[in-house]
Order: C-alpha cells, then sequence, then structure tokens
C-alpha cells in the first residue's frame, strides 16, 4: 500500500461521511422558509467540515480535486435551485452565486 493510495481511501471515506451528512440534512436544503445563507452556513460548517476532516496531510491528483468538486456543486445546486424549479446551473454561474473560495480555497 502506497502513501497514495492511503490518502485516496482517506478522500473516499470522507466523501462517503459527507455524503450521509448531506442526506441527514438535505430537507434543511430544500426547506423553503430559511434563508440562502443559513443553508450555506449549514453546507459549511457541517457538509464541508466532515468532508475536509484530516485534509491538511492530503496531496491531491486532478482525479480527487474533481471529486471534491464534484461534492461541492451537488450541494450547492440543491441549496441555489430549488427541485421545483426545471433550470440548470453551470459550474461558473454556480461559483459565481457561491461567491466565496471553492473547497480548495
Amino acid at each position: 500500500m502506497t502513501n497514495q493510495n492511503a490518502i485516496q481511501e482517506k478522500i473516499k471515506s470522507g466523501l462517503k461521511s459527507g455524503n450521509v451528512c448531506y442526506h441527514s440534512v438535505r430537507n434543511i436544503s430544500s426547506y423553503i422558509l430559511l434563508s440562502r445563507n443559513i443553508k450555506i452556513k449549514v453546507y459549511r460548517r457541517v457538509i464541508l467540515s466532515v468532508v475536509l476532516y484530516g485534509c491538511a496531510t492530503w496531496s491531491l491528483t486532478l482525479r480527487e480535486e474533481h471529486k471534491l468538486r464534484v461534492c461541492q456543486n451537488r450541494v450547492l445546486r440543491r441549496i441555489y435551485v430549488p427541485r421545483s424549479d426545471k433550470v440548470k446551473l453551470h459550474n461558473e454561474e454556480l461559483n459565481d452565486l457561491y461567491c466565496s473560495l471553492n473547497i480548495f480555497g
């Protein structure tokens, strides 16, 4: 087992944990009465911290960066575009709306 393989396993584990966390708070992201700011705070403080736990020691390949961005964009799309809307957001538009550093910043 190489060091890179161990990192890949940690990232995979973090994504799985983040996915479980996302599904447990999924109803919050679709709840109409909560402001978008509250939903973003839940994303940053709960989901993102679960996914990135221990990331200070990670050295990422492009494939792993892509997996993390997909995870981030999936959650943000759910926050910015309710399921009832048939609007599709491109990644660039989503990043403009989020107005924050991406998952790696």
